[in-house]
């Protein structure tokens, strides 16, 4: 499959999966192409700042309960201080629509008022559905902490290893999406065009495929 659509990179752009198969896809594919996971380039990003001493850390429950954010963390910096939170109802909230809007508003004060998440210097959006909530909880906190997304850090490790690897796109036209699918349903299609804003080419993956 990475052979045969001229895969650059592969980003598994998913905490819950980052944590579960991020090693094995590495070890499968041997260098072929570069493997990138949502969590270790915000690890590096949070570890390397001197103003952050106390870290909250949102995602769903899967994600969570892995331990694998306060693994990496006490391993890297001991000292760093981690409030790790599950937060189950705001993947499907944000999937379903139902966000800048009075449930999303109740649902996030609800979980964002827990102690769990008192004194903390910045909050790691640990999901990649939660940016698009991004500003609703920056609003929460009028700005009084850093809220870390790792869409952007993840794009900018993504870009860092494409120069180093001399593998950045030298045209200056836009380029086309195709988005290929392993469980391509309407319901995806919908949370596909949240995210990407408009319409999208999605294609089924045969997962047989040499």
């Amino acid at each position: 499959m990475v052979h045969h659509h001229q895969c650059k990179a592969i980003v598994i752009a998913c905490n819950t999966a980052s944590a579960a198969a991020y090693t094995t896809l590495r070890d499968e594919l041997k260098g072929a192409v570069p493997v990138i996971n949502v969590i270790d380039p915000m690890i590096e990003k949070v570890i390397n700042n001197d103003n952050i001493s106390s870290v909250g850390i949102i995602a769903t429950k899967t994600t969570i309960l892995s331990g694998v954010y306060q693994e990496k963390f006490k391993r890297r910096k001991p000292s760093l201080e981690l409030h790790p939170l599950a937060t189950p109802l705001l993947a499907p909230m944000i999937e379903e629509g139902l966000h800048h809007n009075q449930v999303s508003s109740v649902v996030l004060d609800e979980y964002l008022n827990n102690p769990e998440l008192t004194n903390i210097d910045a909050l790691i959006l640990a999901c990649t559905h939660y940016p698009l909530i991004k500003d609703e909880i920056n609003a929460f906190y009028q700005g009084r902490i850093k809220i870390l997304d790792s869409a952007i850090v993840v794009a900018q490790k993504l870009k860092g290893i494409l120069t180093n690897e001399n593998m950045l796109a030298q045209r200056d036209t836009a380029g086309k999406g195709i988005f290929y699918v392993s469980d391509y349903t309407e319901g995806f299609v919908h949370a596909a065009k949240l995210f990407y804003g408009s319409s999208i080419n999605l294609k089924p993956i045969i997962l047989n495929e040499h």
